[in-house]
């Protein structure tokens, strides 16, 4: 019989926190970040069509990104190494957070988020090297890649001039946004 792992729920519908068991000790970490158990807490299944990781200095903003449909992906997220501020930006219109945003601090051994469908992802390094890896259930999709530009809707960063890519400062603000994303209750 399966244990579920529950997953600590956010103000943003089907966005929480998932902590599966983390063990250390003189040797090191060890951790299973994905298992039936972390499975059972989901609301949908994930089936992991890619992962990826990212290596990111102090004072990096990386975000807020997300795939449109018909290819949008959902994530799970967790660090290996170093400490970030995780950000998610609700972008489903009808949901009862549209337009709202969710922060939670990880590090190696702290959990990992659970980011659905039309919901915007990002991150600030608060202690670097920090590296992130993304179970993602889809593809990745350079047609439909898009995103939100990070200081556009609200969210207060802790680095007043972060290091951005060449890409993040030209995306749109929340507020020119048209989502594409419909909030179905799930």
């Amino acid at each position: 019989m399966t244990k579920s792992i529950p997953l600590e729920p956010s103000l943003l519908p089907g966005v929480g926190l998932l902590r599966p068991p983390f063990h250390q000790d003189g040797r090191g970490s060890f951790t299973k970040p994905y298992s039936p158990e972390v499975l059972a807490a989901l609301a949908a299944p994930f089936p992991i069509a890619e992962v990826y990781w990212s290596q990111s200095g102090p004072g990096t903003v990386r975000g807020m990104h997300f795939q449109v449909p018909p290819t949008p992906i959902a994530k799970i997220v967790f660090a290996t190494a170093g400490k970030v501020r995780d950000v998610v930006l609700d972008l489903r219109v009808g949901s009862p957070a549209f337009g709202e945003f969710a922060v939670f601090d990880l590090a190696p051994g702290s959990g990992a988020v659970v980011v659905p469908h039309g919901c915007a992802h990002g991150f600030e390094v608060t202690e670097g090297p920090a590296v992130l890896v993304y179970l993602q259930d889809g593809a990745f999709d350079p047609a439909t890649d898009a995103g939100i530009r990070w200081d556009s809707f609200g969210m207060d960063w802790l680095v007043s001039e972060p290091t951005l890519s060449a890409r993040d400062p030209a995306l749109p603000s929340l507020a020119d946004f048209e989502s594409p994303f419909v909030w179905t209750g799930a």
